[in-house]
């Protein structure tokens, strides 16, 4: 099936065929309260999510297929709780395109647009023992591939491809501002602190069509894993000590003990409350179409 037969689901109505493909998020076995087997699915590309049923041959089906899946269906579009699903008669097994992201939600603002002003952002920070670190970590190349497509979540804010690019620099922006108006904290700490957060998220997820956390973004986190890489990048170049402690308590420590990390946490804490908002806000206003 090529890329312009595709069926988006922000474009699926009641009533329409679909003969499309989609990666599943979910899959759950259920039964009727006749007691009959059905699957019920989430399945998404990169305009949405949609939830699909299987009812017909649903114990026969549920082998063809898991969870991560991209998969093509056949089926038709009814109305559920006010809300497009998919009632699935078909189901097959579909390749993994070489853009996997293809099937997840992206930013909402152009990656390279973004990747540019982290860039200008670094080149800002004045101490230059801290902008060389920064620097170190960013710019490393197989860092750079794996963050630019890396979620900030699974499911809550910033729960989409490139989603931790596009908190960091939301983040350093908004701490920017704040120092600013407090000339007095320690503006490359908090700089440095604000874009660098979030590199943990480059390996705290998997990568594939499906947005899913690997085994260390699930049991360590990301800042534990952005610790990590800072800390390795710290050792290579030398950067005095007490600068990156500085920088690591903004990032994973239990409580804002100096005023560059309350500027850092606050900065974290509104742009994902702001995210968090505007998803509910979207999911309303689809709800009310």
């Amino acid at each position: 099936m090529s890329a312009e037969a595709r069926t988006a689901v922000r474009d699926l109505v009641e009533g329409q065929l679909v003969d499309s493909t989609f990666a599943v998020i979910r899959k759950d076995r259920r039964r009727t309260r006749t007691g009959s087997p059905y699957l019920a699915l989430e399945l998404a590309d990169k305009t949405g999510r949609v939830r699909a049923t299987i009812f017909d041959d649903a114990p026969i089906l549920d082998g063809r297929f898991a969870a991560g899946d991209v998969i093509r269906v056949l089926g038709s579009v009814e109305e559920y709780r006010g809300r497009p699903q998919i009632v699935i008669r078909s189901i097959e097994q579909a390749d993994v395109p070489a853009d996997a992201l293809e099937f997840t939600p992206g930013a909402r603002r152009d990656v390279d647009d973004l990747e540019g002003f982290l860039e200008f952002l670094a080149e800002e920070i004045a101490d230059l023992a801290l902008r060389d670190l920064t620097r170190a970590v960013l710019n490393d190349g197989a860092f750079r591939v794996r963050f630019r497509s890396a979620p900030m979540s699974v499911e809550q804010h910033h729960a989409y491809a490139g989603g931790a690019l596009q908190h960091t620099v939301a983040v350093a922006t908004a701490a920017r501002e704040l120092w600013l108006l407090h000339p007095r904290l320690d503006e490359s700490v908090v700089s440095a602190a604000s874009l660098l957060f979030a590199v943990g998220a480059a390996d705290a997820f998997v990568q594939g069509p499906v947005l899913q956390q690997a085994e260390e973004g699930r049991l360590l986190g990301i800042p534990h894993l952005s610790v990590r890489r800072i800390e390795r990048a710290a050792e290579r170049l030398n950067t005095p000590r007490e600068r990156v402690v500085a920088v690591l308590h903004c990032i994973d420590g239990d409580r804002s003990r100096t005023p560059e990390a309350a500027c850092v946490h606050g900065s974290i804490a509104l742009d994902a409350a702001v995210s968090v908002a505007l998803s509910q806000a979207a999911g309303r206003a689809t709800e009310a179409q």
